[in-house]
């Protein structure tokens, strides 16, 4: 897939910033599962001393501040710039930056946790490993990692969304195994694998892991 892909997603998230903030600003008080699992995630992060989190393509930040309302260092990250605007002022006092998971500007080990929710969908296979290298690389050992996606077993191209605006973007569904096998290649040690609606009509899957320390390396 050519590097284009991610101007692409830039722009198509460019332009729906708007609208996804206004469909997706609630949407987490309709999803018990969901909030469960990032209730989980901060409950995690705090029992291992607290410190960073980085949401990682936050979108327009309502899953940041969720988090920091759990009481977690929470910041995060997007490729749109207009989501990034939106999220600074629809959240004030919460650290939001313009960035692209496939070059991570965080400092090496500066996170206690991180969370890619629903946000590794657009990412073409062969530059998922790129990333989670990146991901290892940014979390300390032992570091909390929380995964959203879609399931399935095919890559969908996606030209309309969010209040019917024009996007031009990949939409890659995975199961679990596979991006399991990925993480432990990276360094990673699965926790727990959860499946979210099996039998709709778009299943999602979670994966909690944590960056493995110098005990698991050995």
């Amino acid at each position: 897939m050519s590097a284009d892909w991610l101007a692409d997603t830039r722009r198509s998230y460019d332009t729906v910033a708007a609208s996804y903030t206004d469909l997706l600003r609630d949407r987490l008080s309709g999803l018990p599962f969901l909030r469960s699992a990032l209730a989980l995630f901060a409950e995690l992060v705090r029992a291992d001393g607290g410190g960073p989190v980085a949401d990682v393509g936050c979108g327009p930040g309502h899953v940041t501040a969720h988090l920091r309302a759990l009481g977690v260092d929470a910041m995060g990250v997007d490729l749109s710039p207009a989501m990034i605007r939106i999220a600074r002022a629809e959240h004030p006092g919460t650290r939001f930056e313009v960035g692209s998971m496939t070059d991570l500007d965080l400092a090496d080990t500066s996170l206690a946790g991180l969370l890619a929710w629903w946000s590794l969908i657009h990412i073409p296979d062969e530059d998922v490993p790129g990333v989670f290298a990146h991901f290892k690389r940014v979390l300390r050992p032992g570091g909390r990692l929380l995964l959203g996606f879609h399931l399935g077993d095919e890559s969908r191209l996606k030209t309309e969304g969010y209040g019917g605006h024009p996007m031009n973007v990949r939409v890659h569904l995975r199961r679990p195994a596979t991006v399991a096998d990925w993480l432990r290649d990276a360094g990673f040690t699965i926790e727990a694998e959860v499946l979210l609606e099996p039998d709709g009509r778009l299943p999602g899957g979670m994966l909690f892991a944590h960056r493995r320390n110098e005990t698991e390396e050995q």
